[in-house]
């Protein structure tokens, strides 16, 4: 039996490290590749304000997240839930790093990134140059993603685990897939699998970095276009 794990964050920004915090998390469970109709669902008080370019994205006001329980009252929930199955998530960068650096926070369990599988860099290894975005593979897949008109992680989830059996060749993968077919994929997913996760670099900068930048741009660059 084979578990897997499709899921989703959304978040205040993108700087899980400067303050950025989660408000959303959404899941679904496939077992051999087939939904469950098991799902988890959060939404998280992040304890600050939700800017509003966020707000733009995903619809979630800090005034309607502030009666949800915060992130360490709902850790444990979201181990048990996911336990020992595969991770399946679009950029999972993105997500793993926030809820991992949340869970760090609790000193918790934090989430295996040799057991993740992201469909972005697999999508980008089968469809080289063509954008790779959900809602871009959606429309290649031809799923229906009409009720997306904001981003939200348990629908996102549940368009991915679409997305990612298509990916894998169709709902009946074993039944569709040629083998040559089913041979690249495995070896795609595998390839992926064996890359090994490296902290970001954090860089210090100057402070008076802007000033120097300007400078700069003022001094070495003759006649730019910017101010034409």
């Amino acid at each position: 039996m084979v578990r897997e794990i499709v899921f989703d964050t959304e978040t205040t920004g993108f700087n899980y490290d400067k303050g950025d915090r989660l408000i959303e998390i959404g899941a679904v469970e496939l077992i051999n590749h087939i939904p469950t109709g098991k799902i988890y669902h959060q939404y998280i008080n992040p304890e600050r304000e939700v800017p509003e370019d966020a707000v733009k994205v995903h619809g979630l006001t800090y005034d309607f997240l502030k009666d949800y329980p915060t992130f360490d009252k709902v850790a444990d929930e979201w181990l048990e839930f996911i336990g020992d199955a595969k991770l399946v998530a679009h950029n999972a960068t993105f997500d793993m790093n926030f809820l991992n650096y949340e869970l760090k926070q609790l000193s918790k369990k934090q989430m295996s990134w040799d057991n993740c599988i992201d469909t972005l860099e697999i999508a980008r290894s089968m469809f080289p140059g063509a954008r790779c975005s959900l809602d871009a593979l959606c429309k290649r897949f031809e799923i229906d993603n009409s009720a997306r008109t904001y981003h939200g992680a348990l629908l996102d989830a549940e368009l991915l685990a679409e997305v990612y059996l298509e990916l894998l060749g169709g709902k009946e993968p074993s039944l569709l897939l040629d083998k040559k077919k089913e041979t690249k994929i495995t070896n795609i997913i595998e390839n992926l699998s064996d890359k090994k996760y490296r902290e970001p670099r954090v860089f210090d900068i100057e402070e008076n970095f802007d000033e120097l930048h300007n400078l700069f741009l003022d001094n070495k660059i003759k006649n730019p276009i910017w101010k034409l």
